[in-house]
């Protein structure tokens, strides 16, 4: 290859390298692309896949700009970056997936509350809190959620505040806080937007949560809505999508009421968690359209191939230190189950250390190989 050819090769970075690093990265290899990650963490999952790893801090300006100066495009494994220096390498010609400005508000779940009101787009009602003192003020708007403005990831940052002595559990800085609504079930929708501003869906999914960690357990492809709830699903993750005006790949986080009403929860504008069942059970997975839009490549077919239930594989209570996978063995035996471990050395009680993707016609069969799943890989020490 001469220089010339080497020199159109476009240079992608991405923020972060954990765990959708790695599975972004694993999609980039279908591509002519050359990957840099940004990560604190030299011993990162994402770290000795990518064709170029720099050490340094997301959230610093400076590492961020120092980092995307030379690079064509740039794209987010998390929320939680510099969205300063990403406004200055978009001015500059960087192009960035999402643009900063969508960071800017998702980032923040104030920011990203006002967006949905703004725009009409249904969701719980709420109150913006400025520190303790005014969440106890507003003691009368509880059963609600307390969630702290900028900061939060995989269920922290999140408080369910019940009664009034709940109020301590609260952050004493801003915060929205949202109505608890009466949840028939939490759905998930995947939305890729490309420059030109055509879009592709994916099947919905429906979310099943761990009750005391707050992280996604399992999730079932697709979800399982009448005709009705349907169309409302998709219409309104739409809006939601299409009034960031960038493209990029956002998961759409939704409830459904127990009266049938079509709830928007939070967005994340990235690939994401409530995706990763794409990667087997479905033609183009979250990962491969990505690169896709950062590439100007054709959206891809979203359709699946086959029902799937994906598992969260969630560090084990009582263990902290160097991992072993007890159970692994049993679990790759089984049919159409999809291993999936994130290369983290370290495990802790409540940490994601993989997941796994089960393919079947049957429901039955999905849930049975889950729940055998959940109490066979076990992450120890």
């Amino acid at each position: 290859m001469t220089a010339d050819q080497k020199k159109k090769i476009p240079a992608i970075g991405i923020l972060g390298g954990g765990q959708l690093g790695r599975m972004l990265l694993q999609a980039a290899a279908n591509y002519p692309v050359t990957v840099h990650v940004l990560e604190n963490d030299a011993d990162c999952p994402s770290a000795h896949l990518c064709h170029h790893f720099t050490k340094g801090d997301i959230r610093d300006f400076d590492a961020v700009y120092n980092f995307g100066k030379n690079l064509d495009a740039l794209t987010i494994e998390i929320e939680n970056v510099n969205v300063e220096a990403l406004e200055k390498l978009e001015k500059e010609g960087v192009k960035i997936f999402p643009k900063p400005a969508v960071l800017r508000t998702i980032k923040n779940k104030i920011r990203q509350k006002e967006y949905y009101r703004d725009h009409q787009i249904p969701t719980s009602a709420f109150i913006i809190t400025e520190n303790l003192r005014e969440l106890e003020e507003a003691a009368g708007f509880i059963p609600a959620v307390h969630k702290i403005g900028e900061g939060g990831y995989d269920g922290k940052g999140v408080q369910l505040i019940r009664t009034r002595e709940d109020l301590v559990k609260g952050f004493d800085s801003p915060s929205v806080l949202e109505k608890l609504v009466p949840i028939q079930k939490e759905i998930a929708q995947m939305v890729a937007i490309n420059e030109k501003g055509e879009t592709a869906l994916y099947p919905p999914v429906e979310m099943l949560f761990d009750p005391e960690l707050n992280l996604l357990d399992y999730q079932l492809c697709p979800a399982e809505l009448s005709t009705q709830t349907l169309y409302k699903v998709e219409a309104i993750a739409l809006t939601v999508v299409r009034n960031f005006k960038s493209p990029g790949i956002f998961a759409v986080e939704m409830f459904v009421d127990t009266n049938g009403d079509v709830l928007v929860n939070e967005t994340a504008p990235r690939v994401h968690n409530s995706g990763h069942h794409t990667i087997e059970a479905h033609y183009c997975s979250q990962f491969d359209m990505l690169w896709r839009v950062i590439l100007d490549y054709p959206l891809g077919n979203t359709d699946a191939l086959l029902p799937s239930i994906m598992v969260n594989i969630i560090g084990s209570d009582g263990h902290s230190g160097d991992v072993r996978y007890e159970g692994l063995e049993e679990v790759l035996k089984m049919d159409n189950a999809f291993v999936h471990l994130y290369g983290k050395m370290q495990t802790k009680p409540g940490r994601k250390m993989g997941h796994v993707t089960v393919l079947s016609h049957e429901k039955q069969d999905l849930l049975h190989k889950s729940n055998r799943i959940k109490r066979t890989l076990l992450p120890k020490t």
